[in-house]
């Protein structure tokens, strides 16, 4: 068994997904609603949207989706928030730059990218999605020093 982070969207898991495959130099693959029959058929717009999709990036594997409108009555609505940090650890740092730099298009920079006592290559980015990425590229090193 293993974890994942899995991302849900309003409408918007399109866009995400063609910015995170560009900013992470990922392989999507991705499944709309619109391809798997549907009976009652949803409606044009629902059938668009992404029901399934997976983004491979130097080993790691985040899924992305959208929620329908129809099936937030039973989900609840889609909230940006930051209950969920995406942290990319033990990364090569010039690997961090660059994928720090791609998030942070349209972004925040919570943390500017820079070495710090318990990292060489640490920082921290909401993209323009609203989901905060941690960047620690000695994590485990560390860790596995205090433990």
């Amino acid at each position: 068994m293993k974890s994942i982070v899995y991302l849900q969207f309003n409408g918007q898991a399109q866009e995400a997904l063609t910015f995170y495959e560009k900013a992470l130099q990922g392989i999507v693959q991705q499944v709309t609603f619109g391809a798997i029959p549907q009976d009652p058929p949803l409606p044009a717009e629902e059938q668009t949207m992404i029901m399934e999709s997976r983004l491979d990036f130097s080993g790691n594997t985040i899924m992305i989706s959208d929620v329908l409108p129809s099936m937030q009555s039973v989900t609840g609505p889609i909230t940006r928030g930051t209950n969920v940090i995406i942290s990319l650890i033990d990364g090569d740092p010039d690997l961090n730059q660059t994928y720090f730099d791609h998030l942070s298009q349209g972004g925040t920079i919570l943390m500017p990218l820079s070495s710090v006592p318990w990292s060489s290559s640490f920082g921290m980015v909401k993209d323009r999605f609203g989901v905060v990425w941690k960047f620690n590229s000695d994590a485990s090193t560390f860790l596995n020093q205090l433990i």
